[in-house]
């Protein structure tokens, strides 16, 4: 499926407009992130590092970008890994040829990220239309010219970053995102050390978690604990309490 579209200008890199957001409860806790590759990747294209005008890039097992550059602006679009790549680039060649109905001048004015909303709504009507790969005008994108594959160059992620410039984004980017748990993230508990080994006990992991103390108000728990953490090497305070859970394996 197709989840997440940018259009931007490759003079300065400059997104102007995004589809809007597909995702789903579980996956909205990665979009930001993955809007951020997208945005990492058109800036890789802006400064002449990514010079193909078609190219597939991997970001783990499950999704990948493909990314299309025309006349000067650049169509990125998030992708399931398991969907058609000669449909995804459908999709892209669709929108640039919208997109050029616009007058280009007035693309050229524009200073704000993603402030052409106009096409905003564009995207998602195109979208719905390759949303399910069975329909008859998207197999017959998919069988035409079935014999010949697609000329488009594949790399990961980590290739890119790797080439670019070291900086604090790029660093961020070689990072996959995850859902996070709702249990890990309530603001009771925080994790502040996990699966920290004992070195005198390298099969016994211990998962530490720190609970605000008024939680907890029993005081020989809290002693307990404190002389485990001492000898774990941790320093308790009156405001919190960890709790050590070994695990021999």
């Amino acid at each position: 499926m197709v989840k997440l579209t940018i259009v931007g200008r490759v003079s300065d890199g400059l997104p102007l407009a995004q589809g809007l957001r597909y995702q789903n409860d579980e996956e909205n806790e990665n979009f930001l992130c993955y809007k951020q590759q997208a945005e990492f990747i058109l800036k890789e294209i802006s400064r002449g590092a990514l010079s193909p005008s078609k190219m597939t890039i991997h970001i783990d097992h499950y999704h990948c970008f493909n990314y299309l550059v025309e006349n000067g602006h650049c169509f990125i679009t998030l992708c399931d890994s398991s969907y058609p790549r000669k449909l995804a680039f459908h999709y892209l060649q669709d929108l640039q040829k919208e997109f050029e109905k616009f007058d280009i001048g007035l693309m050229e004015k524009i200073t704000k990220p993603y402030s052409f909303v106009r096409f905003d709504g564009i995207i998602g009507n195109i979208r719905k239309q390759y949303i399910d790969t069975r329909t008859q005008a998207n197999l017959s994108k998919l069988n035409a010219n079935r014999g010949q594959d697609l000329d488009i160059i594949a790399k990961h992620m980590s290739e890119i970053i790797q080439k670019g410039p070291k900086s604090e984004i790029s660093e961020r980017m070689s990072v996959t995102p995850r859902p996070v748990s709702p249990i890990w993230s309530s603001p009771f508990l925080k994790v502040r050390h996990c699966f920290e080994m004992d070195s005198h006990h390298p099969h016994c992991s211990c998962c530490c978690y720190s609970i605000m103390g008024q939680l907890n108000p029993y005081r020989e728990l809290q002693l307990r604990v404190h002389k485990i953490a001492e000898t774990l090497g941790f320093t308790t305070t009156k405001d919190d309490t960890k709790i050590c859970h070994g695990a021999c394996l």
